[in-house]
Formats: structure tokens, C-alpha cells, sequence
């Protein structure tokens, strides 16, 4: 079985001490290629630096997360369209809105989002979109760029099954994530991922956050890695009703298709 992630966050200062150990662990448990979020300008240089020491493995996305969006400038977008240029930068993102902290003043974030749309259209490369309690706004702005853009997914979705259809009618994909397992706030999501069509389905972990909570054994760190996808993997199957094997082929077929990534065995490091 082989596993794509397409969202974990490797430059997080929690793998600096054993990235290589992540890498392998993850590996082993089938998960053979991940994509590694750039949420800022520095994030985003590292991520490339990740692909560039994990050729095959590692992917980069290249972009400003919402919550840092009053960081962004001429200088910011200069960085974001080299960095899109590299084969191994596989989207534009992660960019969007996100209304529900509001780290960074909303009108700063509609513009740091269309700015990085603008990106996307000139490199003709996939949008890693994130929103949070924004989606009047958000469905808005990426309608008004929607058809002038290759592919664009809605990573860590956690939104509502009317939000989930209309970024579907875009022609979007919906990036599910361990949220799914969260009995507190994901049980929701249960209810409709069967509605998310095959080829608009991807899995990620956002690692580090967003541990499946249902994971067993138990892990000893609060930390979410790649190697726990498949958790994330059986927990959807099981909500559309098809095996893990069905869904891990899918999923990752999918996912080669939306980033363009080469096939990969799964190796060690």
C-alpha cells in the first residue's frame, strides 16, 4: 500500500532534532511520498531545502499563510514566484483566509490571497488553500480566479457539507486530514466524505498538528508525524465504505495527478 501525504508541516522546529527518523518512520508505514507546507517566505525556502535533500520523497509548497499575511509584500511575492519556478515546488500555498484567530487584519488577508493567486495563474501550478470560519469571503475570491487556475485544494477541510459542495461545483479537491478522528469536533465529517468524488480526494496529516486522536496504540508524543496516514487512510475508507487498500490507491493516484509527482517505491532514507 502507498500513501501520499500531501500536507505536513516538516520545517516545524519539533522535527528539527530527527527529521531523517520522521522521514524513515514514515516510509515504513507505506507513506511514500510527502508534500511539505511552506506557510511563510522562511518556510518556504526551507521546505524547498527539504526537497532538494529528499529527492522523490519530499515535495515543497511555496506560500503565506493567512495568519502571517500583514508580512507580505513585493519582496515576499519576488521569493514566492522564484521558489514556484523550482520542479520541486509542486503548488502555490499555503494561502487563504482564516477569520477565526485573526492574526493578521482581514482586509490584509483578501489581499495577500489574491496576490498569491495571481502567482498561481502566472505559474500555472496547483492553489494549497486554507479557510477557516472565511468561507463567504473565501468562495468569492477564488470563484472570481477559479477559471483561469490549473487545480485547486481545500487542504484540512473541516468546514460544512454545503461549504464541501461548493468548493466541489469549482472543481476543487478537498484535502481531509485526522480531524476526521477528532470525536470532539470532526465527527461531522463522517457524515458526508462519501460524497467527496474518487478523483477529488486527497489525505494529509498536517503534521504536527492534528494528531488522530482515536490512534491506537497510543502514541508517546503529542506530535502528529506522516507515519500515521494510513490511520487517517483506514478512518476515511472506512466512512465510504471501500478497503484501505482501495482508498491508499485513490488517494495517492490523485494526488500524483493534482501535483504532478513522478511515481516512487517506498524506501528507506
Amino acid at each position: 500500500m502507498e500513501l501520499i501525504d500531501i500536507g505536513c508541516n516538516l520545517t516545524h522546529e519539533s522535527f528539527d532534532r530527527d527529521l531523517p527518523e520522521v522521514i524513515a518512520n514514515a516510509q515504513a508505514q507505506g507513506v511514500v511520498q510527502m508534500v511539505v507546507t511552506g506557510a511563510s517566505e522562511a518556510g518556504s525556502v526551507k521546505a524547498r531545502e527539504l526537497a532538494d535533500r529528499w529527492p522523490g520523497v519530499l515535495f515543497a509548497t511555496a506560500g503565506v499563510h493567512p495568519h502571517l499575511a500583514s508580512e507580505f509584500n513585493s519582496d515576499t511575492a519576488s521569493v514566492l514566484a522564484e521558489l514556484q519556478q523550482d520542479d520541486k515546488v509542486v503548488a502555490v500555498g499555503e494561502c487563504g483566509l482564516d477569520y477565526f484567530r485573526d492574526f493578521s487584519p482581514r482586509p490584509a488577508q483578501r489581499k495577500a490571497f489574491e496576490r498569491q493567486l495571481e502567482l498561481a495563474v502566472s505559474c500555472g501550478k496547483p492553489v494549497f488553500l486554507h479557510q477557516r470560519e472565511a468561507h463567504e469571503d473565501f468562495i468569492a475570491i477564488l470563484r472570481e480566479f477559479r477559471p483561469q487556475l490549473t487545480q485547486a485544494v481545500v487542504h484540512c477541510f473541516t468546514d460544512t457539507r454545503e461549504a464541501m459542495l461548493d468548493y466541489l461545483a469549482l472543481d476543487c479537491h478537498i484535502g481531509i486530514t485526522g480531524w476526521i478522528c477528532d470525536e470532539r469536533r470532526g465527527h461531522h465529517l463522517k457524515e458526508f466524505v462519501q460524497e467527496i468524488p474518487a478523483d477529488r480526494l486527497l489525505i494529509e496529516t498536517d503534521a504536527p498538528y492534528l494528531k488522530p486522536r482515536n490512534l491506537r496504540p497510543k502514541a508517546r508524543t503529542h506530535r502528529n508525524e506522516p507515519q500515521w496516514l494510513p490511520w487517517i487512510a483506514g478512518t476515511v475508507a472506512a466512512c465510504r465504505h471501500v478497503s484501505p487498500l482501495q482508498l491508499a490507491a485513490e488517494t495517492t493516484a490523485c494526488a500524483r495527478h493534482f501535483f504532478g509527482l513522478p511515481d516512487a517505491a517506498c524506501r528507506p532514507v
